[in-house]
């Protein structure tokens, strides 16, 4: 059909567009927030997240390999639940992460040219949306690079602070930590897994779905909790936790007390790119469920159009591009962790709430309850103006919801 995405994907590339979004920025940003928050728990506030992103990703392999279309949660909450929770899952996760796009895109101005953050943001955007124009396979192969790069950065950071005479793994935990402490450091922690949705949002584009993407998903995700997990230990034996808390910017401040300060612009270049890792696969992930949404008129129809060669959604991917270099050109989203945060705990939520309805699989039915107790638990944990925030947006959604469905019934 013409409106049809195309099957271009394989395990790899699915499993290198998580990885995008997952290590990416995320490891830069939300390990001084969570410091903060959980105190000498870190380690099991980062164990906790892990635990409610694996169940997440379980059920949303689940519910991709039986719905592989465009649109991840969107899709699986109409089809499960009713249109109702489809569209709320899909308007919290392109808000939110319309939000974050242009977090990240500050956040690679940030890094790059702090007195013109703003100018390198807007050109960031243009840039990576151009990339994602050109087909998904390209912004894979794009990704592929970046991923490698990262990783060989973050790899850095762990041998340095690791081999490091000031490393002291009595620095790794304490008892000075309270629930709500740890129950926070681990909702702003998941900000930094939610990158796999990315893999279910690109159903569409994926090779023989029923297969790859339960294969992909999990494996990304096992990768990035590696990772994520090795580069906390390392911060963590240098800084301790109050000084991992305070950190401005956490893993140059890290390889700096390992007596490394050469190795500072190395990490500078490193969350540049990790920040524009993860904002192309956001581009790729919003694009896919706005062409969802408007599909099915949630959205204006026009973004539904899919680019007759190249087989993308292109007039999505030029609106979600257009909106956010306005913002990364006019705000500053640098705080939008909890928020998005929120937003994306309430789309895993309906995705593990449409997972428990697949059928009466043991298993199944069991890590979708953990799953979405976990992401009801960690939304409601989150500092409070994240929390209100979050749910002044989705219920603005539901009143238009509501309207529109008033107005289309002719009552």
């Amino acid at each position: 059909m013409d409106n049809e995405l195309k099957r271009t994907l394989g395990v790899s590339d699915a499993v290198v567009v998580g990885l995008g979004a997952m290590v990416g920025a995320g490891i830069f940003a939300a390990l001084a927030p969570a410091a903060r928050a959980a105190g000498g728990a870190l380690l099991a506030a980062l164990a906790m997240a892990a635990l409610v992103a694996y169940c997440n990703a379980h059920s949303s392999a689940r519910l991709a390999a039986r719905y592989p279309a465009s649109g991840g949660t969107y899709v699986y909450g109409r089809e499960r639940l009713g249109p109702f929770w489809g569209y709320l899952a899909g308007w919290g996760f392109v808000v939110g992460k319309t939000a974050s796009c242009a977090a990240m895109a500050l956040t690679v101005g940030a890094y790059a040219w702090p007195g013109q953050q703003h100018a390198v943001a807007v050109a960031a955007v243009v840039a990576l949306t151009a990339a994602n124009y050109g087909g998904v396979q390209k912004s894979a192969r794009i990704t592929r690079l970046i991923v490698a790069a990262v990783l060989a950065v973050l790899t850095g950071v762990v041998v340095v602070c690791l081999s490091s005479d000031a490393a002291d793994a009595g620095r790794l935990g304490s008892a000075d930590w309270g629930a709500p402490g740890l129950l926070q450091g681990a909702g702003l922690l998941f900000f930094a897994f939610a990158g796999y949705a990315r893999i279910t949002t690109l159903g569409e584009e994926v090779r023989d779905p029923e297969r790859t993407i339960p294969r992909a998903v999990p494996l990304a995700l096992g990768i990035a909790l590696l990772v994520y997990a090795l580069v906390t230990v390392a911060a963590l034996s240098v800084l301790g936790a109050e000084g991992l808390a305070g950190a401005a910017a956490p893993l140059a401040d890290a390889v700096r007390a390992a007596g490394w300060p050469g190795l500072t612009p190395v990490i500078r270049v490193g969350a540049v790119l990790a920040a524009l890792g993860s904002l192309l696969a956001l581009v790729l992930g919003v694009s896919r469920t706005a062409l969802a949404m408007a599909r099915d008129g949630h959205l204006p129809r026009a973004l539904a159009a899919v680019h007759p060669r190249r087989r993308v959604p292109h007039h999505a991917e030029l609106a979600v591009g257009a909106v956010v270099a306005v913002l990364a050109a006019t705000t500053d989203l640098r705080g939008a962790i909890g928020f998005s945060s929120f937003g994306v705990l309430v789309y895993y939520a309906i995705a593990n709430a449409s997972a428990w309805t697949l059928g009466s699989d043991v298993k199944g039915r069991a890590v979708a309850a953990v799953g979405l107790s976990g992401c009801v638990v960690l939304a409601c944990t989150l500092p409070l103006a994240s929390a209100v925030t979050g749910a002044g947006v989705l219920a603005l959604g539901a009143l238009a919801y509501g309207v529109r469905a008033r107005f289309r019934s002719g009552s």
